[in-house]
């Protein structure tokens, strides 16, 4: 069931989860806007901060390394705002994802090789260096460092969620870069009542301290700890695997949701946690944070013969494996 206003408000849509999961869980939807991604609120920050402080000009290149949602916000702030864009990204980045970028009049520079220390970020990151190192005219807004990041969030996202649910108990959110759940946790700490903030990561991912490992699925989970991210306004943390993450998307998308692979995870990590805690106490008021949708990622975790050469049948729930795969 999906809850909105008459007037139509991208920043007031949630959808009730609880004839998905079996658990009353808003998902509040960040997908619909131009960019498609709740990174557009960052990178419009970030921009307008780096022209308040004089350091864009006419002729500044701006570069950012992303796996993808702040790569194409990014490229449409830039093509709306006149400067050239070049986004540093990895292998893993979707197909439709550098299309778009490009579209839009981005350069897209790919890296293939991880570094020793740090993986396929911390090489990107050193792409990106090198770029400004070469040529003084490369701006790096650095979302990965950079305060406005979460900032926006702690401006627009979560006085939203309060605006809508004055009876918050608990708020879970996607681990990436941690801008957008930094900024919500820190908004909440200093809110009317308590609010319990459970981040979600990746299984393989190290921003929690986990054992480095494989991750297909881009969005969340990082390979170098976010320097942003101050674990003493976390609550909780909950891993998900990336076999878990696809199943989540598949069974949201048989009901009529198609969203990308971090929604899945949260909504996965979210379902797990509200499980564990059902008949504690009367139901939480619970939402979740859903940062795009899934079109761009048709070609992967929604395409069978992708998800059984890289995480075998068991990530496909029955009726998907059964389907024919498009590719056949």
């Amino acid at each position: 069931m999906i809850s909105t206003p008459q007037a139509f408000n991208q920043d007031d849509l949630y959808v009730d989860l609880e004839e998905i999961v079996g658990r009353r869980i808003f998902l509040k939807c960040e997908g619909f806007n131009f960019a498609g991604s709740i990174k557009l609120k960052a990178a419009a920050e970030m921009v307008e901060a780096a022209e308040r402080e004089g350091r864009l000009h006419s002729d500044s290149i701006l570069v950012e390394s992303s796996s993808g949602n702040l790569g194409v916000a990014l490229s449409v702030i830039a093509a709306s705002k006149g400067y050239s864009f070049v986004c540093v990204t990895d292998s893993r980045c979707n197909l439709p994802t550098r299309l778009l970028m490009e579209a839009l009049g981005s350069r897209i520079h790919i890296v293939t090789e991880p570094a020793p220390e740090g993986g396929l970020l911390a090489a990107r990151l050193n792409h990106v260096r090198a770029l400004c190192a070469s040529d003084d005219r490369y701006v790096w807004l650095n979302q990965y460092t950079n305060p406005k990041n979460q900032m926006a969030h702690f401006r627009t996202t979560a006085p939203a969620i309060a605006r809508r649910f004055p009876d918050l108990d608990v708020l879970f959110v996607g681990a990436g870069t941690t801008g957008t759940l930094m900024g919500c946790a820190r908004y909440f700490r200093g809110w009317h009542r308590p609010v319990h903030i459970v981040a979600i990561d990746s299984e393989g991912s190290v921003t929690f301290g986990d054992t480095p490992g494989r991750r297909m699925i881009p969005g969340l989970g990082t390979g170098v700890r976010p320097p942003l991210l101050d674990e003493s306004y976390v609550d909780e943390v909950i891993l998900v695997s990336e076999a878990d993450t696809i199943r989540t998307c598949h069974r949201m998308a048989r009901r009529g949701f198609v969203f990308g692979g971090s929604t899945g995870t949260v909504v996965s990590g979210a379902s797990r946690w509200l499980a564990r805690h059902a008949g504690h106490h009367r139901p939480p008021t619970a939402v979740a944070i859903s940062p795009d949708l899934g079109e761009r990622y048709l070609e992967t975790i929604y395409q069978s013969t992708w998800v059984r050469d890289l995480y075998g049948d068991d990530a496909l729930d029955p009726e998907t494996a059964a389907a024919p795969s498009p590719a056949a």
